[in-house]
């Protein structure tokens, strides 16, 4: 038991420290490409299945602030939703076995994102986009932790303070995963959780996409240590990391007079990651 906690205590000191500085050098260019989306272009899907793929939730909450005023398209913003990963990319970055997988996972999402981004804003057609020409300030400018960016802020805070405290808060939601990970395999005993896994093995996409709609980076987090402990399968945690798009889900609901339109975006977001979830799962099985 000692050892199973250690090690769960190692791994996350490992996280943390890849973490803080993947979102140190991620603070010097978040501001950069945000601005990416004051401009609606023809561009706009592929632009944001790219940049949703950097491990930073506050891109979505953006997202969501700037189709609730009309400045992206629907398609646009379930590009970015979909792309959205969260704290996959670091938890994979920080486990040597299932580093490799950050290729075919952020291949895979650009993919379906930059796909079913024009897909959808083919089949439903778009309203006639705001064209931000004057560079104006987004409303909302906090972070998926909802520490406010103010351009007043010195530079260490802004490129050192902020990072840490997010880097911490995750390393503990983290830490809590892999304690829990660790009592439940001392009790319950790896192969029967593999077992019973294997038995019920069409239910995870289904399972993991009800995971992933959970809006906090904590969802993200128990999909990926799921998978990089071989509890799932590449086509579940493809299927949950989907359905993830952080706190832009919740900043999407502001308003109450979009409600209608908002549950036809999670709708659309949850079915999208069933059926990508799916095509892949019945691809691993038949090879």
């Amino acid at each position: 038991m000692k050892e199973a906690i250690f090690d769960a205590l190692k791994d996350t000191l490992i996280t943390f420290f890849v973490i803080f500085i993947l979102y140190v050098l991620i603070s010097f260019i978040e501001e950069k490409l945000i601005n990416k989306f004051k401009k609606a272009t023809k561009y706009s899907p592929i632009i944001g299945a790219g940049i949703g793929l950097i491990p930073q939730c506050g891109f979505s909450i953006v997202a969501s602030d700037l189709y609730l005023k009309n400045y992206i398209s629907m398609g646009t913003l379930i590009a970015i939703f979909i792309s959205c990963s969260d704290e996959a990319i670091p938890i994979l970055l920080s486990s040597p076995n299932s580093m490799i997988m950050c290729i075919p996972l952020l291949l895979t999402k650009f993919v379906v994102a930059s796909v079913f981004g024009y897909l959808i804003d083919f089949i439903f057609k778009k309203p006639k986009l705001v064209i931000n020409t004057n560079n104006e300030e987004i409303e909302n400018n906090d972070s998926c932790c909802f520490h406010h960016h103010n351009h007043s802020h010195s530079k260490i805070k802004e490129h050192l303070v902020h990072p840490l405290i997010h880097s911490l808060k995750i390393s503990l939601y983290v830490l809590i995963v892999n304690i829990a990970f660790a009592l439940i395999i001392y009790y319950v005993k790896e192969e029967n959780i593999k077992e019973f896994i294997n038995r019920n093995i069409y239910l995870t996409p289904l399972l993991s996409s009800i995971v992933g709609l959970i809006p906090t980076c904590a969802s993200s987090i128990i999909i990926t240590e799921l998978f990089v402990s071989k509890a799932l399968t590449f086509g579940a945690t493809i299927s949950g990391l989907i359905c993830n798009a952080g706190l832009g889900l919740i900043y999407l609901f502001k308003k109450k007079e979009n409600l209608k339109n908002n549950l036809l975006i999670v709708s659309l977001l949850f079915a999208i990651s069933l059926i990508v979830g799916y095509i892949i799962l019945f691809i691993e099985i038949s090879t």
